[in-house]
């Protein structure tokens, strides 16, 4: 016999499966790690593996070890695409792309969204840090789109901050599972600093979330003042991706401030509901303010 040292044990390990669990430590430490697998049903699949050659997913699947979703799970983990498994996190479900395996439908189209953005505004040259998702009313799914995309671009690796700038009707603290207390609208009245707000969500390292803060009685004021500019142009210096949360543009005169600051927007409207004359007006506003719209995103969710 001979051993392996894993997580401070002594553990035992056949002769003729060292050489596997040498090539295949990393996926194999993640699901036991994850408690996908324990030690000893690990060493099953690396024999099978060992005597048909198979992948040690394959051989897992093979032996009724492992499901599909957790392959999927341990390549995203090996690959530096992290999700989160449902039941252990405050983020809620309705964040798919938190919870969705890297190659379902879901984060297949928000990965080319993600990297339209990338191609015509984030990696351009000078780069740009900020982007204002914008829509005409409630209910079109403009912090859906938020959330969804701040955790697409943050499983890239980007350094992402999400800012809920909508003062009346902000969700990214529920969407999250944050504490409201405290937040943009604190900072912009001078009473706390954005690195001791900013919230880094477990699970997804490179992801943090600004949420709105206590609703001031005067939305359109607070974000007009020039402490908000001043906040973007010292985040732009920590966060490669900065996505800004706004207020229905057709109802709050603030999104067309948001989006001015940011410098960019794209306009999100909802399948069979959004009505097209209200998405023109919004877009009308938004370019006449020198601001560049990048394009429009259906929502059909």
């Amino acid at each position: 016999m001979r051993t392996t040292i894993n997580q401070g044990e002594v553990i035992p390990v056949s002769p003729d499966v060292v050489v596997e669990t040498q090539q295949r430590q990393r996926i194999g430490t993640i699901l036991v790690q994850a408690g996908h697998l324990t030690l000893e049903t690990a060493e099953r699949i690396l024999k099978l593996q060992h005597q048909t050659g198979l992948r040690f997913g394959e051989a897992g699947i093979q032996l009724g070890l492992l499901t599909q979703d957790d392959v999927d799970f341990a390549l995203a983990r090996q690959f530096d695409c992290p999700y989160l498994t449902p039941g252990t996190s405050k983020v809620s479900e309705k964040v798919a792309a938190a919870y969705a395996p890297p190659f379902s439908p879901q984060l297949r189209a928000l990965g080319t969204l993600r990297g339209q953005l990338m191609l015509q505004w984030f990696d351009s040259d000078p780069p740009h840090k900020a982007l204002a998702i914008i829509s005409a009313e409630r209910g079109e799914g403009r912090s859906f789109i938020t959330s969804n995309l701040a955790v697409s671009f943050a499983q890239l690796g980007r350094k992402t901050l999400l800012i809920d700038a909508d003062l009346r009707n902000p969700c990214q603290q529920v969407l999250f599972g944050l504490n409201n207390r405290n937040g943009l609208s604190t900072i912009l009245s001078g009473r706390g600093e954005s690195e001791a707000l900013m919230r880094r969500i477990p699970g997804l390292p490179s992801l943090f979330v600004l949420p709105a803060g206590p609703l001031p009685p005067n939305p359109v004021e607070v974000l007009a003042r020039p402490p908000f500019g001043k906040l973007l142009e010292q985040l732009a210096r920590e966060f490669e991706v900065i996505l800004l949360d706004s207020p229905s543009a057709a109802e709050h005169p603030e999104a067309q401030t948001v989006a001015v600051r940011a410098g960019a927007a794209i306009i999100v409207a909802r399948k069979n509901y959004t009505r097209m004359w209200r998405m023109r007006g919004v877009s009308d506003q938004v370019t006449h303010a020198r601001t560049t719209i990048l394009g429009t995103v259906l929502n059909d969710f």
